[in-house]
């Protein structure tokens, strides 16, 4: 007798997904003693916040949320940032580089590698050794980019929060090895093998908010070396001639507003949206200037503790 072929569907696929997910985040709040939940404020650190929720309610979500926070994110990131910690009360903590805020350091100054050392990497270390963190959670996945793809769900990080590619362990069957010597410490990736299309088909599904700066609207840009640059505030010097001009533009990925290029695919709501992901053929990290500022420098960046 033939055996009837099941169909295997988008909502089959995010279940399996969500439950995964929430395996690993159960798992981290079990085996480690003091985990914390990286925010970017992203569509992935929503998901991630909202799978949070689902994987500990009707309890709290037993760890706090940190958010590196450069000066340059997008305005409408740090409101709906402050929103969100306000309408569902987790522990928000903010890391900020107090001395590069004093020096003036931008990405339009600095060159952006070193920026991101100094206004990311930096903060992002010192408040893991301040609040002795053992396990950080992340909204990476391995579609990303090709230095993600090298990352185990739960990766471990060596003395200085270094990262060796080369230095992690297998993950057979779901089998996973949490245990630390001193100096050691862990980043953990539970929607590590979504796609950026998963994400989208679950924030439609579970109605999670996300900042509206994913969908097209009219926005202030100049366009420089063919990316569009939305001009978030009065702080980023024209070039002679330059103005702004109002375009109907949005973002596959959010970053630090100068450095991250703006599309003009159309998507107005969350179906265009889907819509445009279930087409497009390029990856979204294409306009973070930052994956391009060196031939190896995600990856690099990574290494030294970038998350």
């Amino acid at each position: 007798m033939a055996v009837a072929e099941l169909e295997v569907t988008p909502d089959d696929v995010l279940d399996h997904l969500e439950a995964e997910a929430i395996t690993i985040l159960r798992e981290t709040a079990s085996a480690f003693r003091n985990p914390v939940l990286l925010y970017s404020i992203g569509k992935d650190s929503s998901v991630l916040l909202h799978l949070a929720q689902k994987a500990f309610y009707p309890a709290p979500i037993p760890f706090p949320l940190m958010h590196v926070d450069s000066q340059w994110e997008f305005a409408e990131m740090i409101a709906h940032r402050d929103r969100m910690a306000q309408e569902i009360g987790f522990t928000l903590l903010v890391a900020k580089n107090d001395e590069g805020i004093a020096e003036g350091v931008s990405p339009l100054t600095h060159g952006i590698h070193e920026y991101t050392r100094i206004m990311r990497t930096v903060p992002l270390l010192e408040a893991l050794d301040e609040h002795q963190f053992d396990a950080a959670i992340g909204g990476g996945r391995r579609d990303e980019e090709r230095s993600r793809a090298k990352e185990r769900v739960f990766s471990l990080r060596e003395s200085g929060q270094r990262w060796n590619p080369r230095n992690q362990r297998p993950e057979l069957w779901r089998t996973v090895n949490t245990k630390l010597v001193d100096g050691q410490t862990m980043r953990v990736f539970p929607i590590s093998n979504w796609t950026e299309l998963d994400v989208w088909r679950y924030i439609r599904r579970e109605q999670i908010p996300v900042v509206s700066l994913y969908f097209t609207r009219k926005r202030p840009v100049v366009e420089r070396d063919g990316t569009l640059i939305v001009v978030d505030d009065d702080r980023m010097p024209l070039e002679p001639g330059e103005a702004p001009q109002v375009r109907e533009v949005r973002f596959r990925t959010l970053g630090c507003w100068p450095v991250t290029g703006a599309t003009d695919t159309p998507a107005h709501d969350l179906d265009e949206l889907v819509l445009d992901m279930e087409q497009v053929r390029y990856s979204e990290r294409a306009g973070r200037l930052v994956d391009g500022d060196r031939g190896d420098s995600m990856e690099a960046k990574k290494r030294a503790g970038y998350f």
